[in-house]
């Protein structure tokens, strides 16, 4: 990837994890944000944050809202030509979205199991290589501003919040 590209991507990453860290004032203090731009021009569509609690929607991750969103915005239902960033890596359910919404590429900044995390993961995946076994294309980048990223998962007050969560076995 060209270094205008990863520096682009950078800015990019680090202003929805301003936004995010904004959030975290709410009462759903949730490390998890995206933004979807113009994948030619660079110009930002729309961003949203996860809102599963307030939204009392399992679905309502930030990058399915912001793929709702775009599609709103544009009145169509393909963003071919646009770029999903976002603060962690997609779930599988965020990823399917992202392929079927026709996204070009998604670039994410951390993951949210880090690799030597303890106990069972959720799942086994990567958001890569979804991508790659799909029929679909989409190009798949990061993490990109993996520090900054991780700390907003790593953060004392979204801990606190999600334990609450998983207490109630609501899943972030």
């Amino acid at each position: 990837m060209p270094a205008s590209t990863r520096d682009a991507d950078a800015a990019i990453i680090r202003e929805i994890a301003a936004a995010t860290r904004r959030g975290f004032a709410s009462a759903h203090p949730i490390p998890y944000g995206a933004q979807i731009h113009d994948s030619a021009t660079g110009e930002r569509l729309v961003r949203a944050l996860n809102r599963v609690v307030p939204d009392h929607d399992p679905t309502s991750h930030a990058e399915v809202r912001a793929i709702r969103l775009a599609c709103r915005k544009l009145q169509w239902p393909n963003l071919n030509g646009y770029t999903l960033f976002t603060t962690c890596e997609p779930c599988p359910m965020c990823m399917t979205a992202a392929l079927f919404a026709g996204i070009d590429r998604v670039v994410y900044g951390t993951v949210v199991r880090p690799p030597n995390a303890k106990g069972r993961p959720l799942f086994k995946y990567s958001a890569k290589q979804f991508a790659r076994d799909s029929a679909l294309r989409c190009r798949v980048d990061g993490p990109i501003e993996e520090a900054l990223c991780r700390a907003l998962v790593d953060d004392p007050v979204v801990q606190r919040y999600k334990t609450r969560c998983a207490n109630d076995k609501i899943l972030l």
